[in-house]
């Protein structure tokens, strides 16, 4: 494969860590996102995120238009929100042949429509789930790969350095693992913020946890709990929409998502509890009684 410009769709948390980790594996990496467009974004942050980029030696584009054009390579990391919308603004200027790898957590029918998009226009579309939390694991986190040309772009991704398995030529089975496993991993987190929580407001918490361990003693609950209440408190918008995503992949499979719903509505409340500044003061590395009682004094 002849990767020699990447272009990044998103300069969020995840895009930075792929543009910074590929960008001594190909001639060019280049960043498209809002925050960069100096028309579009507050001045502080067109300002900080220009400056990001420039320090880490990637260049941006003013335009998703001149991304699109002048890459052979193009990683979308956007919201989950945004995949489809994206995917399509994308196909109207990207060149043929160019290789588009959707990083975003969305349902295989939102992955299948955003692939029809990109194959129309000359491209060729490859999905991925992305297996575990990017940050511990950087450019080497697990994905998974779907897609006519998905095998050959995870050997090459892993001539890279990165982690990534074909599991199909089909779109629609590797967003599918990642939906499903969603359900459980962002389920784990909802249950956990509620339950510590509510534990917390009657004093039960050192009876309660150690009855965890009890059942599942390969889980140190007490960190997980730390971990949990820390992602979905930074990251809780993004999982949220991701959930809604989940959601729609139960719906697709012809069930309600009684469960996936629920899970979404828990992260989108924790992230408007972000936004009003009910964590500002939690020190990072805190546990987990710090948020909780930050919930509890912002009933």
């Amino acid at each position: 494969m002849n990767l020699d410009s990447m272009g990044m769709i998103g300069y969020g948390e995840v895009g930075k860590i792929f543009a910074n980790g590929l960008k001594s594996q190909v001639a060019r990496v280049q960043a498209w996102d809002l925050k960069l467009d100096p028309l579009t974004a507050p001045p502080a942050v067109h300002a900080q995120e220009q400056a990001h980029a420039d320090q880490s030696g990637v260049r941006t584009c003013v335009s998703l238009q001149v991304l699109c054009e002048t890459s052979d390579f193009i990683i979308s990391a956007v919201t989950a929100s945004n995949t489809l919308a994206v995917a399509k603004d994308a196909s109207r200027h990207l060149r043929p042949g160019t290789i588009f790898l959707d990083l975003n957590s969305a349902s295989p029918g939102t992955k299948q429509q955003a692939a029809a998009a990109i194959d129309a226009a000359g491209g060729h579309y490859v999905e991925a789930g992305v297996m575990t939390s990017v940050p511990p694991y950087g450019i080497r986190v697990p994905m998974l790969l779907g897609g006519a040309k998905a095998a050959a772009l995870a050997d090459q991704l892993c001539a890279w350095g990165m982690d990534a398995k074909a599991v199909s030529a089909d779109i629609g089975v590797a967003s599918a693992i990642k939906m499903c496993r969603s359900v459980m991993i962002k389920g784990l987190e909802a249950l956990v913020i509620e339950s510590y929580t509510t534990a917390r407001q009657y004093g039960v918490e050192d009876h309660m946890i150690p009855t965890l361990a009890e059942t599942f003693p390969s889980i140190d609950w007490q960190q997980t709990g730390a971990y949990f209440f820390s992602r979905v408190a930074q990251h809780g918008q993004r999982r949220a929409e991701e959930m809604r995503e989940a959601a729609n992949t139960v719906r697709e499979a012809g069930f309600t998502p009684f469960m996936a719903a629920a899970i979404a509505d828990k992260q989108s409340w924790m992230a408007q509890h972000s936004r009003a500044g009910v964590f500002a003061d939690v020190a990072k590395g805190a546990p987990w009684q710090d948020y909780a009682d930050r919930l509890l004094k912002a009933r």
